[in-house]
């Protein structure tokens, strides 16, 4: 029924349903509080600090130091780091890892520098997809079947060990979702030292042009049920690479 078709009668049993819970929930509010022997709390308690301390914002640690971190961190949650010296170098591990996970079906984002990597050529004996380039193709169902995802990080803080990724028409984010495997490409100059270093910007950026999504990947999914039974791999790949550039 509508708001509209509501009857003066009906609503006048409403407003008193409504009352009568609103006093059910006092008393028990009221009983826990009794049972604790305290008073009633009624006022909201004061929260004289909100966000991150300045100490904490000054913080930044060397590039050696948010390189040495973010490895440790990201090692700890289950995944890979490696260094390599430049994007010539990062095509050639990208075709080593193929090999080694038996990879057959490759997605990467639509971006100039993943382009430049030439992996058509590079890797002629896997079926490769670049995310979007066509209307007919349902692209979900491309990633969803894919047993590798490439994607360019655009951001990175080593005090937690997570990759940022923006998503947009050309970056969707179920490239970096749904398939087996999942290879980052993060240049070092985005390797910041805290995440407040990445969010914080994004406060000044007008409504209208911020990303569709921010996508935080700390290291494979991982899922875990009441009991603490981990299980790697279910809402997000389960193997995931990061390659470090510089």
């Amino acid at each position: 029924m509508a708001r509209r078709d509501i009857t003066p009668d009906w609503q006048a049993k409403l407003n008193k349903l409504d009352q009568q819970s609103l006093a059910e929930q006092e008393r028990f509010i009221q009983g826990i509080a009794q049972k604790l022997g305290r008073a009633r709390v009624t006022e909201k308690p004061a929260h004289p600090f909100q966000g991150a301390s300045d100490s904490w914002k000054t913080i930044d640690w060397s590039p050696a130091e948010r390189i040495e971190n973010f490895t440790a961190n990201f090692h700890a949650a289950g995944g890979h780091v490696v260094r390599v010296p430049s994007m010539e170098a990062a095509k050639a591990t990208i075709q080593e890892l193929v090999g080694t996970l038996s990879v057959r079906r490759v997605i990467h984002q639509n971006q100039a520098e993943l382009h430049a990597l030439e992996l058509a050529d590079a890797l002629p004996e896997v079926d490769l997809a670049v995310w979007n380039t066509d209307e007919e193709t349902n692209w979900k169902a491309s990633a969803a079947n894919a047993d590798l995802g490439i994607v360019l990080a655009d951001h990175a803080a080593a005090y937690t060990g997570s990759l940022s990724v923006l998503s947009s028409k050309e970056k969707g984010r179920s490239v970096s979702l749904l398939p087996t495997a999942l290879i980052v490409l993060l240049p070092i100059e985005r390797l910041k030292t805290r995440l407040g270093e990445i969010l914080t910007p994004f406060d000044q950026i007008a409504r209208k042009d911020l990303p569709a999504g921010i996508h935080f990947i700390s290291g494979p999914s991982r899922s875990a049920d009441i009991e603490n039974d981990l299980t790697i791999g279910v809402h997000g790949p389960g193997i995931v690479h990061v390659l470090l550039i510089g």
